[in-house]
């Protein structure tokens, strides 16, 4: 969400005249578009913050950073403009008087979110500020606030807007996309309805959403999936598989249900890709709390697991409960890895010499092509492609992270 944030705040630069730069060394402003989402992310975001004071920059402060820690900016960039998420309308008015209108050639401006992200194959589109969710661990819902959809109008003028720039992929966004509409009387699969009447081929993924939400609207994404359009993927965070850490991190599902609907997903799409996030380590997690983890991977074989270790943030619920030292988040951390990849192989393993549909969408490593599959799996491509081009590919390989691919003649 914060990529596609900082290219619409780079386009909103542009049409005040101002062009983008190829570095923060060369630019007059630089804008840091900011993360706070766990502690070492935060340290990244206060070393950049130093670094760009070094360089005697005017600097423009975004993201979550210039919500719940302007503190923290402000005694490093006094003299920096910080423009926190709720207050994005407002960027062209407040750089503009602290600025003036660029003239195209003098003023430029980089954004450390990449403007690369917004590129000829992909566009990453946000649809929502904030969340319904009341997680004890989370620093990002102070940042972003309650739920507060965009216009499904707007959405799809900024869908048309890339599909027009030749995208062929384009990322829906937010904190929680299954949510989405349920302030405004709509839902997500009514968006992506909306954006499936436009002809041609391309592909939509879907970004994270919480079980609770993805619940109340699963059967209807399902109908959805049915389009080869959308990518059959979906990330759904469980966080752990016991039902005691769940209550205590203030998550509305249980372990089981999460399963249930993994099983419902599956039983409509057999080859939707589910990836899900664990966190170790969460005040007052015990060997068996860190044990049925464990079991929920077994019994729901995911895709994918990212795997956190638990970082109090401040200001939290958590921060203020019994932590568990680091060194026992690490192990747990460690063997749930292990298992993750495990289980990860095996099932990149079943897709081995079968053939699949693919778009290219990023240049690899030494010559190669990275494409995504229907169900959004990575496949590395020796064959020269186009970018944006779909192919179909012969699946001849595989390691726990991604495939190795032939396009067939």
């Amino acid at each position: 969400m914060n990529y596609g944030e900082g290219v619409q705040i780079s386009e909103k630069m542009k049409v005040l005249g101002h062009s983008p730069s190829d570095s923060a060394e060369n630019a007059d402003i630089v804008i840091l578009n900011t993360c706070t989402v766990i502690d070492t992310t935060e340290k990244r975001m206060i070393e950049r913050i130093s670094e760009l004071k070094r360089m005697n920059k005017d600097i423009i402060v975004t993201g979550c950073m210039a919500n719940v820690q302007r503190s923290r900016i402000s005694i490093r960039l006094p003299n920096s403009l910080v423009i926190p998420p709720g207050s994005y309308d407002t960027i062209s008015e407040k750089v503009t008087e602290r600025y003036g209108y660029g003239n195209g050639e003098k003023d430029t401006c980089t954004s450390d979110a990449g403007t690369n992200c917004d590129t000829r194959v992909s566009a990453i589109i946000p649809i929502a500020q904030g969340c319904l969710g009341d997680c004890a661990y989370c620093i990002t819902k102070f940042a972003r606030g309650r739920l507060q959809s965009y216009p499904v109008s707007e959405i799809k003028e900024q869908f048309l807007n890339a599909l027009k720039r030749g995208c062929k992929e384009i990322l829906i966004t937010a904190q929680d996309t299954a949510c989405y509409g349920s302030d405004t009387g709509t839902s997500l699969p009514d968006l992506i309805g909306s954006l499936l009447t436009t002809k041609g081929e391309y592909r939509i993924r879907i970004g994270m959403m919480n079980p609770e939400g993805l619940d109340n609207i699963l059967e209807r994404l399902m109908d959805v999936m049915d389009d080869d359009r959308v990518y059959r993927f979906v990330h759904v965070p469980v966080q752990s598989g016991s039902d005691d850490v769940l209550r205590r991190m203030n998550r509305r599902y249980t372990s089981s249900e999460f399963v249930d609907m993994v099983n419902r997903m599956r039983s409509r799409h057999n080859d939707i890709s589910i990836s899900t996030d664990l966190m170790t380590g969460f005040p007052g997690e015990t060997d068996e709390d860190h044990r049925k983890s464990l079991g929920l991977i077994r019994n729901a074989s995911p895709d994918t697991v990212n795997v956190t270790r638990f970082s109090s943030r401040p200001g939290t619920e958590a921060s203020l409960m019994e932590q568990i030292h680091g060194r026992t988040s690490k192990e747990r951390s460690r063997e749930i890895t292990a298992m993750r990849f495990d289980e990860a192989h095996n099932r990149n393993s079943e897709l081995i010499g079968k053939k699949v549909r693919v778009l290219v969408t990023e240049e690899g490593k030494n010559g190669t092509m990275i494409a995504r599959t229907g169900n959004y799996r990575p496949v590395i491509l020796s064959d020269i492609c186009k970018l944006g081009s779909f192919a179909d590919v012969i699946v001849t390989g595989c390691e726990p992270t991604h495939l190795f691919g032939k396009i067939t003649q």
